[in-house]
């Protein structure tokens, strides 16, 4: 099993910037895909970012591309979420899930972490 714990999160004005952090124990991710999700109230959880195992391919939604970076740290089995520009439309719970891959019906994930609060103001 793995255990996976977000940080990070907190409340930050539009414009700004936030690191997340998701910490793996009980097994190294090593050989998994990590992803970041997100999910507002009311709201459908939706992919933010994917990572794959050996960190050599990425990819984003469109609404992160070009402002969010996902990588990671095998050595320290930690997977991490660069923020910056940070929008309103942003706030949402920000989750990770190892084991992240896509299907027909959608993301689905292993493992996945209690979350961190994200809220940007305006």
């Amino acid at each position: 099993q793995v255990q996976l714990i977000e940080s990070g999160g907190g409340l930050v004005q539009a414009g700004g910037s936030l690191r997340l952090s998701c910490a793996a124990s009980g097994r190294t991710i090593v050989n998994t895909a990590m992803g970041w999700f997100r999910q507002a109230p009311g709201q459908e959880r939706e992919f933010v970012a994917l990572i794959t195992s050996d960190g050599g391919t990425t990819s984003y939604a469109d609404s992160a591309k070009g402002r969010f970076t996902i990588s990671r740290d095998n050595a320290k089995n930690t997977v991490y979420l660069q923020m910056n520009s940070l929008k309103p439309e942003d706030t949402a719970v920000y989750y990770c899930a190892a084991g992240a891959r896509r299907r027909l019906s959608g993301w689905f994930g292993d493992y996945w972490g209690q979350g961190t609060q994200v809220t940007v103001s305006s």
